[in-house]
């Protein structure tokens, strides 16, 4: 199979140099991104797009790679051709033929050509002279420019002729790894998610910081989502998940600050403990999922007081977004159900919250607060690789397993519905049901507390993760399901 990879339009439109060096980025990242699927895909590129070849042909690992190039920055769109040496105009209408012949009969048409090099000829040319006999030899019903049936479609690049059968668009901008990292700060919700997608979007490579305010459940929710966001668009970079236990810092700012400006110091904590461990890992930006005024302390001044903190750059790809607009984005992405299904944690919630906090006022506040527990939650802060975060979590984790579901069981199959529904999972005399790992927390108590439970998962990974978790609530009915 031969792909036509089309880059961002912003990306033609650098200079040479830059061009090249973004092109080159994203052929590289093609080939980590395809390489498991592929280890000998080839990759060229020219001046406004690439050339992807893989002799993969198995239906199942094709639609695989379609999936991941069309998640993938820095990608417009890319067309799947077949290629041909560049004959004279009866050749290249044979070979229109030869892909689109037999879908014209009683159908209205047109031919689309685009054309790059010197020749003889137009694109116009080709398109009049190829669409007047497709009309004549295979019984079409006309030919429409505005409203076609179906569209003939033909790229000719010097010497070469390919003809397309299907377009893919994907999520454009930048390839990530040429510009700089960042550190986005996740809380897991709709916000964090979409912000962290936008930032890679833009090319951006992106760390995840994640402060654990005492929930366990909440903890390994966000694991879950990171981990799902750098997957999906952003598998070509290896970036870190950062984990800082913050229930100390919490219990501080919950015993020494006024009620009122507690919400604003938090966060000011949270941005001192990102800036030292972006220090560390040498980044110079910051990312939340901010919009203006969507809760107290994220008003103007609110806001200025708590950049205040940090030298650091802050980007706030949200700042005026609508929450419905932040919602929808989410859903498109695929974070929407995770945010949606995200353990509560016991935040701090101010009576009356400050909208407009004095930088005095909240500098006085902190004086009683203990700057030796901020330095202490920095230092047991986890960096993992976010490709085996979830790998890691499970290793020491012991639950018991279970090789063959007996009657009266049920398995529960925990994967992605995407992947739950590519390969169902059936077991003879045993009934299964679906619930998403990232669902399995607010849905397993809604279950029959009678009955015995089996989660299932691919690896097993993830279904000792919410085993675990389930048992460490008080559900003594849940064990893990791993065929042999």
């Amino acid at each position: 199979m031969k792909l036509i990879v089309k880059v961002f339009p912003e990306i033609t439109i650098k200079s040479r140099p830059v061009r090249m060096r973004f092109i080159r980025q994203l052929a590289k990242n093609i080939r980590a991104v395809l390489r498991d699927l592929d280890p000998a895909v080839v990759v060229n590129g020219v001046w406004d797009n690439l050339e992807l070849e893989t002799r993969v042909s198995e239906p199942k690992l094709l639609k695989e790679m379609t999936e991941r190039l069309s998640c993938m920055p820095g990608i417009a769109h890319f067309l799947q051709v077949d290629e041909y040496p560049l004959g004279d105009f009866d050749d290249i209408l044979a070979k229109c033929m030869l892909h689109y012949g037999d879908a014209l009969a009683g159908k209205i048409f047109s031919v689309r050509c685009k054309r790059a090099g010197k020749h003889p000829f137009s694109s116009m040319d080709v398109e009049r002279y190829v669409g007047s006999q497709l009309r004549r030899q295979c019984g079409a019903a006309g030919i429409s420019l505005k409203d076609p049936q179906i569209e003939v479609r033909i790229e000719i690049r010097d010497q070469r002729l390919f003809v397309i059968h299907s377009q893919h668009d994907s999520i454009g901008g930048y390839p990530l790894g040429s510009l700089e990292q960042t550190l986005v700060l996740m809380s897991g919700g709709f916000d964090s998610t979409v912000a962290a997608y936008q930032i890679m979007r833009r090319g951006l490579m992106s760390h995840f910081c994640f402060f654990n305010l005492g929930g366990r459940a909440h903890e390994l929710g966000v694991m879950e989502v990171a981990h799902f966001i750098w997957k999906k668009y952003g598998s070509s970079q290896r970036v870190l998940f950062v984990s800082v236990p913050f229930e100390e810092v919490l219990g501080e700012i919950l015993g020494k600050v006024d009620n009122s400006h507690m919400g604003v110091i938090l966060k000011r904590m949270m941005l001192r403990a990102a800036t030292s461990i972006a220090d560390r890992l040498h980044i110079d930006a910051l990312v939340t999922g901010e919009a203006i005024s969507q809760v107290s302390s994220q008003t103007l001044p609110n806001l200025s007081v708590i950049d205040c903190v940090t030298e650091k750059l802050v980007l706030r790809p949200l700042i005026a977004s609508h929450k419905q607009d932040i919602i929808d984005t989410a859903n498109e992405i695929g974070t929407a159900d995770f945010a949606r299904h995200m353990p509560e944690y016991c935040g701090v919630i101010s009576v009356n919250p400050k909208t407009a906090a004095k930088r005095g006022r909240v500098e006085h506040e902190e004086k009683e607060f203990d700057m030796a527990v901020l330095e202490r939650a920095i230092e047991n802060a986890r960096l993992v690789p976010i490709d085996r975060v979830i790998d890691e979590l499970g290793q020491d984790i012991q639950i018991e397993e279970v090789g063959e579901a007996l009657a009266g069981q049920i398995i529960i199959d925990i994967r992605h519905p995407d992947d739950a529904e590519d390969d169902p999972l059936s077991v003879a005399g045993v009934e299964v049901q679906t619930m998403p790992f990232y669902a399995v927390n607010a849905r397993f108590k809604e279950l029959d507390p009678t009955r015995q439970y089996l989660l299932y998962c691919d690896k097993g990974v993830m279904s000792r993760l919410h085993a675990h978790h389930l048992l460490s609530e008080g559900h003594a009915n849940v064990r893990v399901y791993r065929p042999s």
